[in-house]
């Protein structure tokens, strides 16, 4: 299956790119050629608090909390203490406020959302950040995925004599592993863009889930929210493609392109439409400036290692996983079948290792349960001194 790259943010591993307001790229919407979305689509409620977030923020152990912490601090303790609301961390889905909150659970979009929507009816200072973090890739449904990461800066209410920029008034809020999240090289977003980012979301897993259509009104209303989103235009250009409007993909491509011309998800995209349509000089030439920027695509040595591993060359299979980890340490799908190359070679305790950082570092729900299955069973194997292999 063709595999087609998409910019999203969904996890918590890639730096996003420049969202200031852009002048509208040319008309790329092709609403005749779609049916009608089966669920609404947009954000009128992305911020709204339910009743029961309402209720929370009137009970007793919300107000404690504020009290006895202050309001920036207690703020957090109140939404993500282990005690109370137990939040976990789950990108299947990009949720609302109301539906983070209901689920308890939410990728970093999600929780900044949340968090947001708190912060603000508290009437607290919001700042909206993407953070640059290392590149990371993940796969689902023939669909390769690079995310963009964001987080939250809360401040109290702005006071006389207070500048509402001082970064020393401001609490930074990050759903990753990261003792220096504060520090981490961010800019400042809008709350444009983090609506836009939503919508480009929900669009992307529409494609994941194989609903073209869906996915079409989604990704239109992100372009429409932030017309040179680059990330919004890629997602188009890959529906586009999906839906075997060919021409169309080529156009969205080199727009987004245009805008980000170092781009690597939209310049993959755009090459593998050039060859499509009968351009193979032109996609020869944009396949070796992307060989020249990135030698070894994303999955380059994990699917290399597959094969390994099916050929029965587990030595060879446990080194090519091993890579994939150096370069992409938080993929929990490279850690977890390093870990099987490890029991294959007979090396249960690497092994298990391994797959409980695949159960640490992933962020699906699904997977943590298929992984901690698997750890469980290695676990009480090597209670019983079962070799295994």
């Amino acid at each position: 299956m063709k595999s087609i790259a998409i910019l999203l943010s969904l996890s918590l591993l890639a730096g996003c790119a420049s969202m200031e307001p852009p002048a509208a790229p040319p008309p790329l919407l092709a609403d005749a050629r779609f049916a009608p979305p089966t669920e609404k689509v947009g954000a009128d409620d992305l911020f709204t608090l339910s009743p029961a977030m309402r209720s929370y923020m009137n009970s007793f152990a919300f107000t404690s909390q504020l009290r006895q912490n202050g309001q920036r601090h207690g703020l957090l303790k109140a939404l993500y203490s282990k005690t109370d609301l137990k939040l976990e961390y789950e990108s299947s889905r990009t949720r609302t406020a109301a539906e983070t909150y209901a689920d308890r659970a939410g990728n970093c979009l999600s929780l900044v959302i949340m968090t947001a929507a708190f912060a603000r009816e508290l009437g607290m200072q919001v700042h909206y950040r993407s953070v640059q973090t290392d590149d990371g890739w993940s796969r689902s449904n023939g669909l390769y995925l690079t995310s963009a990461h964001v987080n939250i800066g809360i401040a109290n209410r702005p006071e006389v004599g207070m500048r509402s920029t001082d970064m020393d008034a401001m609490l930074v809020v990050d759903f990753i592993p990261s003792s220096d999240a504060a520090r981490l090289r961010a800019q400042e977003l809008e709350e444009e863009d983090i609506v836009a980012l939503y919508l480009n979301n929900r669009a992307a897993e529409m494609l994941v889930q194989g609903r073209i259509d869906d996915a079409y009104w989604w990704a239109r209303a992100a372009v429409a929210k932030r017309p040179g989103m680059v990330a919004a235009l890629n997602t188009l250009g890959v529906v586009y493609e999906r839906h075997g409007d060919i021409g169309l993909a080529e156009k969205t491509y080199r727009v987004a392109l245009d805008r980000e011309p170092e781009n690597m998800a939209v310049m993959r995209n755009l090459q593998g439409v050039l060859a499509t349509v009968g351009k193979p000089d032109e996609a020869q030439a944009l396949a070796r400036r992307i060989a020249s920027i990135e030698p070894f695509p994303p999955y380059y040595h994990f699917d290399k290692g597959m094969e390994a591993l099916k050929a029965g060359d587990f030595d060879t299979a446990r080194g090519l996983f091993a890579r994939e980890v150096k370069r992409a340490p938080y993929n929990d799908e490279f850690r977890f079948w390093l870990g099987v190359a490890h029991l294959r070679l007979g090396d249960v305790n690497h092994a298990r290792e391994q797959i409980a950082r695949a159960v640490d570092t992933s962020t699906r729900q699904d997977m943590r349960k298929l992984y901690s299955a698997k750890l469980n069973y290695l676990r009480a194997q090597a209670g019983t001194g079962t070799r295994i292999r």
